[in-house]
């Protein structure tokens, strides 16, 4: 049997600020938000159609939240997202950040480039083509086929989740449209070269890691 993946499930949009928060927010008061029984989400939750479905997607993959693979499709959040949004509803803590991250980056099955990248792409430094090739051989054993064009996508959303533009495009950065991801306060992607576009990563700081998530991610990979 094949492992399942996924693949491009974020429509080609990384996690903005205040969305996870948003969507914390609307799922615990209507688990039927996303699919529109009570209202357009798209309204409801101030993105367009196919933001909507990405913010549903990214909900999953950090198991903020889960839903019936048939039936009704309505969200639960998990004890996770139950956590965080009765103790850091605004994603302000780095503690949550980097217990976000971790349940991306372990998360095979619904974000499975970022899996791929944490826990089996070894380059020092790399550029897009290096993941994609790589990735590519790595599915290619498991009997998986996938387009390089989703592949490429999910490199490019992995690069802006972890890479601030601030570092990548400084000139595009304006204060009244600041769309990074949380996650690229964590520091774990840098830039190599930006002339070659090249990056390379890093691993969180021992200070910025709360000892009390250490051991909750210790504790968990020990079950």
């Amino acid at each position: 049997m094949k492992a399942v993946m996924k693949f491009r499930g974020h429509e080609t949009f990384f996690v903005r600020k205040g969305w996870i928060s948003k969507g914390l927010k609307y799922v615990n008061r209507d688990s039927l938000v996303f699919m529109g029984t009570n209202g357009n989400p798209m309204d409801i939750l101030g993105i367009g159609s196919n933001m909507v479905k990405s913010l549903r997607y990214w909900l999953q993959a950090f198991t903020l939240t889960v839903e019936p693979a048939s039936g009704k499709r309505e969200q639960r959040l998990t004890p996770l997202g139950q956590l965080v949004l009765d103790n850091d509803p605004y994603i302000e803590e780095i503690g949550t950040l980097c217990l976000l991250h971790y349940r991306l980056a372990s998360n095979c099955e619904d974000a499975t480039a970022w899996y791929y990248f944490f826990n089996e792409f070894r380059p020092a430094e790399f550029n897009r083509d290096d993941f994609v090739l790589q990735l590519s051989n790595y599915l290619r054993i498991k009997g998986v086929d996938v387009s390089e064009r989703s592949l490429e996508d999910d490199y490019n959303c992995i690069m802006s989740t972890y890479v601030p533009r601030s570092k990548s495009s400084p000139e595009k950065v304006r204060a009244e449209s600041n769309i990074d991801c949380p996650l690229g306060e964590l520091g774990l992607v840098d830039i190599a070269n930006k002339r070659s576009k090249t990056f390379k990563k890093s691993e969180i700081k021992k200070d910025l890691l709360p000892p009390l998530v250490a051991l909750a991610i210790i504790v968990e990979q020990a079950r």
